[in-house]
């Protein structure tokens, strides 16, 4: 593989549009919460009652961080002041709360009929820093991370795991704020500046700058690369399509590796990155 910068001996990877091809199923689940609330709750101004654009709302607002932050931020962004409810709450529109677990309820439905998959570049790279003795953490604002990686037959290709579960347990503030990638770090036993962090989300990019790790770099699988001059901007020190493009070599014993679980692999067919 490229060889990493100097002192750089660890990796950190984000889950979701890093490893799993899951964004796009999150994507689409936070569609379908949010358009069910603004119907049920339309904005004074009827600009704002548009529907949740599954690329650019995604992007700007949910992607890399918290249910309830995700929903907070794209409801305020539409004019709409929800009280925030209890974790308790159940699916709904009534809450901030309600409308975090409406989305849970439908992306837990999307696992359930189709199944996950890893990138294939992606396991490339994660065979290739296992082979390399270069220890491997992944992150994740998610409480599904651990059964996504497992699906996709990707969880024994990791060291570690730090997901929603353990933020919330070890009381870790969300992204754009280091500390899921720090606590991955102390996991894998380096110093921030001595691990490389790999994200494609926005508020991940600029967590992973802000801790001051050893290098960044952005994932944009966007079809026209649009958002690599954004990733650029927030702190990726570079910007790939695919993980593959780090390796200076095929490899031929490297797999795609199936999903696991219920159904095939497939993507929404309206929620694009």
């Amino acid at each position: 593989m490229v060889p990493l910068p100097p002192g750089v001996r660890a990796v950190v990877l984000d889950t979701d549009g890093v490893i799993t091809d899951s964004a796009r199923a999150h994507a689409a689940a936070w569609r379908q919460a949010f358009d069910a609330c603004l119907r049920a709750h339309p904005p004074d101004d009827p600009a704002l009652g548009r529907p949740f654009d599954p690329g650019a709302d995604y992007r700007r607002y949910v992607d890399g961080t918290s249910r309830y932050d995700g929903a907070a931020a794209f409801l305020a962004s539409r004019g709409l002041r929800l009280p925030s409810g209890s974790e308790d709450d159940g699916p709904g529109t009534a809450t901030v709360w309600a409308v975090a677990a409406h989305k849970d309820r439908a992306f837990t439905g999307y696992l359930d009929t189709h199944g996950i998959a890893a990138y294939p570049g992606t396991v490339r790279l994660l065979r290739a820093l296992r082979r390399d003795g270069v220890p491997r953490a992944a992150v994740s604002a998610s409480r599904h991370a651990g059964e996504l990686l497992a699906r996709a037959g990707v969880r024994d290709l990791l060291d570690h795991l730090v997901d929603g579960r353990e933020a919330a347990r070890l009381r870790l503030p969300g992204k754009p704020d280091p500390a899921l990638f720090e606590e991955a770090a102390r996991r894998l036993g380096v110093p921030p500046p001595a691990a490389a962090v790999v994200e494609d989300a926005l508020a991940g990019v600029a967590a992973a700058r802000h801790g001051g790790f050893g290098l960044v770099v952005g994932v944009d699988r966007t079809a026209d690369r649009a958002g690599t001059t954004d990733l650029h901007a927030y702190g990726a020190d570079l910007v790939v399509a695919d993980l593959a493009e780090l390796l200076t070599a095929p490899d031929a014993t490297d797999a795609p590796t199936p999903p696991t679980g219920h159904g095939r692999a497939a993507s929404p067919p309206t929620a694009e990155r």
